[in-house]
């Protein structure tokens, strides 16, 4: 699996010594990165031998071949140059595996965007779509940010990875789509004939009073390139509450972070960044261990974003309903057809594993407003490696960000008029 470390993206290549320039212009985490375009690369002054070699990366990126990055671009071919090579060529100039080349000659594959088919849903609370298929649109057309320059980036190679703007449209919600539910899960299937029965789960939002208070600890940063990979010093306990006090956030539940498909949830969550930072969605993952080794497999590599320390399992409890959602591995995964598909989805993602730490505590996803304004979403981990449908939940946070510029806009009349 592709890692979310710069330095490990750009390699021995060309693009090593413009490290310090794209640190200086916010060009500093790989997901940013991959979503400049040539206005963005002239402003730079990039060599077309850099360009090139950024494109390469990007589709590398997408479908997790880095480890041929330096061979590649030392071959001085362009990314068009050598999507036309023989699978034969690719093989004997590359050393790529047979399962590789297929994976690099799939134009349309991006490992962190693929998803199995989803199944019907148990549904247990409707959203009502304000605006449809339009929401995540306009909501991006009115994003001032600084990184994008008030303007959504769009790469003009067709073989590259995803513009931000591409990205944003796979993305949107159909007309005649139906949410999961603001508690959304996978449906329950039949184990063992019928012999074993699913665990049970809550089909009610969590209460907002179960999290705010809730006391988490920093582990890591958010990764910037030439940082340190840990946090030197433990950061004081904090209250949940005080991490979207300003700004939402998604809250990522990791029930093991060595776990295969825990790291490919939070690997294909973070690939999609940069349409968060457009949002204004702040993104963490939360840990109900702190094994430092394996924090450092974890982070950067799988996960760019800040790591959290939720001691008293707190989160993980009020998605449960106030008690923990736990499953024994023969029961949750040997005889579970659901478990055992998300378990070669993530393999065929090229993701390693190990077995360190405790992985019977079932994780899941939160969307927190800012403020009080409470839970806006909430995913529960019903099968193991079940992930919340990433359209879903860029739709909640795009709703989020209108709701704020809305309200914002009513808030400046307000003013005017009383002046």
């Amino acid at each position: 699996m592709a890692s979310f470390s710069i330095e490990e993206f750009v390699g021995e290549g060309v693009l090593k010594v413009l490290l310090p320039k794209l640190l200086e212009e916010g060009w500093d985490d790989v997901p940013t990165l991959k979503i400049m375009n040539t206005d963005d690369m002239d402003a730079l002054s990039m060599t077309q031998l850099e360009k090139d070699a950024l494109e390469i990366r990007s589709y590398l990126h997408d479908r997790a071949l880095m480890q041929y990055g330096d061979r590649i671009e030392s071959s001085g071919k362009c990314l068009s140059e050598l999507l036309n090579l023989s699978p034969g060529d690719l093989s004997s100039q590359f050393g790529m595996k047979r399962g590789h080349v297929a994976r690099f000659m799939d134009r349309t594959s991006a490992c962190a965007d693929h998803l199995p088919n989803s199944h019907p849903s148990l549904a247990t609370e409707k959203i009502s779509l304000l605006s449809k298929n339009t929401s995540i649109q306009r909501s991006f057309q009115s994003v001032n940010s600084q990184k994008f320059h008030s303007k959504l980036p769009t790469r003009n190679s067709s073989t590259n990875s995803k513009s931000l703007q591409q990205s944003l449209a796979s993305f949107k919600i159909r007309d005649g789509y139906i949410f999961k539910g603001i508690v959304s899960m996978e449906p329950a299937e039949p184990r063992a004939c019928g012999c074993v029965q699913p665990p049970p789960v809550v089909e009610k939002v969590a209460p907002y009073s179960t999290i705010e208070n809730i006391s988490i600890q920093k582990l890591t940063p958010e990764y910037k390139m030439g940082m340190e990979h840990l946090v030197k010093t433990k950061t004081p306990p904090m209250k949940a509450s005080e991490l979207w006090r300003n700004k939402p956030a998604v809250l990522l539940c990791i029930r093991r972070p060595g776990c295969i498909m825990c790291r490919a949830e939070a690997h294909q969550l973070y690939a999609k960044k940069p349409i968060f930072d457009s949002l204004g969605i702040q993104l963490f993952a939360v840990l109900h261990e702190h094994m430092e080794s394996e924090i450092k497999d974890f982070w950067p590599r799988y996960w760019g974003g800040v790591v959290l320390f939720d001691r008293g399992t707190e989160f993980f409890k009020a998605l449960g309903g106030g008690k923990l959602l736990k499953e024994k591995f023969l029961s949750g995964f040997v005889f579970n057809p659901r478990a055992i598909a998300n378990y070669k989805r993530a393999k065929a993602m090229g993701i390693k594993q190990n077995f360190k730490g405790e992985g019977e505590i079932k994780g899941g996803l939160f969307v927190v407003g800012s403020g009080r304004s409470g839970i806006a979403y909430q995913f529960i981990e019903r099968n193991f490696g079940d992930w919340a449908p990433p359209a879903e939940v860029i739709e909640i946070c795009t709703q989020l960000q209108q709701n704020r510029h809305e309200g914002h806009e009513e808030s400046n009349t307000r003013s005017q008029q009383s002046e």
